[in-house]
C-alpha cells in the first residue's frame, strides 16, 4: 500500500512540473501571437515564447526548491529545540 502512495505522489509531482513549464509558455506564445497580429509584427511571438519559457523555469525552480531544499528555521530558532544540560 506503500509503495503505491508513492508512485501517485511521484507521478502527481510531474504533472505538476509539467503544469508549471507548460501554462506560461502557452499562455506568454498566445499573447505573443495575438500583439504580433495587433501591431503587424508576426515576430513578437519569439520574445514572448522565451519570456513563457523563463517564467516556467523559474515555477519549477520555485517549487523544486520548496520539496527539495527545505526551509532552515529562522536565527536563533535552531538553538530553541536542542535541551541543554
Amino acid at each position: 500500500m506503500k509503495y503505491e502512495k508513492s508512485v501517485y505522489r511521484s507521478l502527481t509531482l510531474i504533472t505538476q512540473f509539467g503544469i508549471n513549464m507548460l501554462v506560461p509558455i502557452f499562455l506568454c506564445t498566445m499573447a505573443g501571437i495575438w500583439l504580433g497580429r495587433k501591431c503587424s509584427a508576426d515576430w513578437m511571438a519569439i520574445p514572448w515564447f522565451l519570456v513563457g519559457a523563463l517564467a516556467g523555469f523559474r515555477n519549477i525552480f520555485i517549487m523544486a526548491k520548496r520539496i527539495y531544499g527545505g526551509k532552515k528555521p529562522p536565527y536563533g530558532k535552531e538553538d530553541a529545540d536542542v535541551k541543554k544540560d
